[in-house]
């Protein structure tokens, strides 16, 4: 089963070594989903104007498979 990456970052990335065994990349796709919910909760508002969040979704040969991206801005 190939294994997928999640990197995320948030004023640094923490780069995902580990990964995790997915069936496929439709799979990786609802996982890093599922996990941009739960680590931006976890943010408990942490999140602020002028920075943003990524995560990169990688394959096993590091090629960048999805990226979600949120941005905080405040308007002028």
């Amino acid at each position: 089963m190939p294994r997928y990456f999640f990197h995320v970052t948030h004023y640094r990335t923490q780069v995902d070594d580990e990964g995790e065994e997915l069936p496929d990349k439709h799979a990786a796709w609802k996982e890093a989903t599922i996990m941009a919910g739960q680590t931006l909760q976890a943010l408990n508002g942490k999140l602020s104007p002028g920075h943003g969040w990524k995560m990169e979704v990688t394959d096993e040969f590091q090629n960048v498979l999805y990226v979600l991206s949120i941005r905080a801005e405040k308007p002028k």
